[in-house]
């Protein structure tokens, strides 16, 4: 639903263009003058239509006044000159008066339409650096196919879906198959890697300010992903509540509602349930979300499954580093099929890459993969390490962590460890390392 604000002295006529809007599901507000209209936040507007001659300033005022927020000019003085003129100085489009009501829907909705299609670039850039490989759907074991059955029937619909499963199982991959199965696939889909931000901003973040709209505006019209939702702070959890139950929001420090209309997708390896139990997580949101649960399977549970994975992220890394006519040995094929694949499918992918570099023949063997079946993650307590110890590194992550967690912030942490707040977050969570209460976060 979009924002409109109304810029008209006229009240026969404001009250016409606000009611025709209004039954068209936009949300509107008025104005008689510039002077009135910039007692508003213009930034929390899609659009502004403002008549031409009004008391005082003209509505070309307008224009400079509301920044990125597109102004459609409207007036009786009718003319090429002034539509010129009104064109020049940035509005978006001329309406003449008295104005058909078609003529005016056509170019309220195209305004619009353009402003989602600036949002959905912005998501679009952000998502650029993301890698969105092959292995999204790739299998025929009887749990990849049921998981693809319940995203054909859920896809197409608004409702709510809460993926659940170990990290690197394709949680992101999921939620994009699920929004280019809707309705929504011309809009926008907004990823919000929840783990990665601080709590002190999580809220401006999501819900935007009053200069600056948040990440679930720029989903307006599409779709919202929050990975790992269980990362968010109490307060921001109520206010998705509002979102998921009303469908509008208050950017942080207005008492403006803004309507939106979003499809939010979840995602998490926590329990949830027992964060519930816990006091950690509100049941109420919990149910809101959970409406349709996909659970993904981890990679060993996925039998066959591994061996057209490893193929098809085989032919994309090859193409990717330009190393053409490599395959895997026999014996690098069972390797993988011994190995228990705690990182899963984003495991896989890490570990094919770095096997394509090392190898100097045509045929990956078990040496390049670096794969060891005995050896799983561990936790280790701070008493058993020892210095001298050849560390692996997940052991060296763990020795790091556990030594330097009272004393720096988790953003300190993944810094001196060259990693993001995300990937040390999930890395917690694979090594069973947890994160001890009341530490700092920044």
């Amino acid at each position: 639903m979009s924002h409109i604000l109304i810029v008209e002295d006229e009240p026969v006529i404001r009250g016409a263009l606000r009611k025709l809007l209004e039954r068209h599901d936009h949300s509107v507000a008025e104005a008689d003058s510039v002077e009135q209209a910039r007692e508003n936040n213009l930034n929390q507007f899609d659009l502004i239509i403002s008549d031409l001659r009004l008391p005082g300033e003209p509505g070309t005022k307008m224009i400079d006044a509301a920044g990125t927020t597109p102004v459609l000019i409207m007036t009786s003085y009718a003319s090429l000159r002034s539509a010129v003129d009104a064109m020049r100085q940035g509005a978006v489009d001329y309406i003449p008066k008295p104005f058909d009501h078609d003529e005016m829907l056509l170019a309220v909705d195209r305004v619009l339409k353009e402003g989602r299609l600036n949002r959905g670039n912005r998501a679009l850039r952000r998502d650029i650096e993301r890698s969105f490989p092959v292995h999204n759907m790739v299998g025929e074991s009887e749990v990849m196919q049921e998981l693809r059955h319940r995203i054909s029937r859920v896809g197409p619909t608004n409702t709510p879906v809460l993926i659940m499963g170990e990290a690197g199982t394709g949680k992101e991959l999921t939620a994009r198959a699920l929004h280019e199965n809707s309705e929504r696939t011309s809009g926008p889909m907004v990823s919000v890697q929840c783990a990665a931000i601080p709590r002190n901003l999580q809220i401006t973040e999501l819900f935007g300010d009053d200069d600056n709209p948040g990440r679930i505006e720029e989903a307006d019209g599409g779709t919202l992903f929050l990975d790992e939702i269980g990362e968010l702070a109490s307060e921001v959890q109520s206010r998705l509540l509002t979102l998921l139950t009303h469908h509008e929001i208050h950017r942080q420090g207005s008492l403006s509602p803004r309507k939106v209309d979003v499809r939010i997708l979840a995602s998490s390896q926590l329990d949830l349930p027992t964060r519930v139990a816990e006091g950690a997580f509100r049941q109420d949101l919990y149910y809101r979300l959970n409406v349709m649960e996909l659970t993904l399977p981890p990679l060993r549970e996925r039998g066959n499954d591994l061996d057209s994975l490893a193929d098809a992220l085989l032919s994309r890394g090859v193409e990717k580093l330009n190393r053409p006519g490599l395959s895997f040995t026999e014996s690098a094929r069972q390797a993988m099929h011994n190995y228990s694949w705690p990182g899963n499918v984003r495991e896989l992918e890490n570990v094919i890459e770095r096997a394509i570099i090392l190898s100097e023949e045509d045929g990956i063997g078990p040496a390049q993969l670096g794969l060891n079946p005995n050896r799983t993650p561990q936790r280790v307590s701070r008493a058993s390490l020892d210095p001298s110890e050849d560390l692996s590194l997940e052991d060296y992550f763990t020795r790091f962590v556990m030594e330097n967690q009272d004393s720096m912030t988790e953003t300190e942490l993944a810094q001196k460890l060259g990693i993001s707040r995300k990937s040390l977050w999930e890395r917690r969570q694979r090594l069973g390392i947890p994160r001890k209460k009341g530490a700092a976060r920044r």
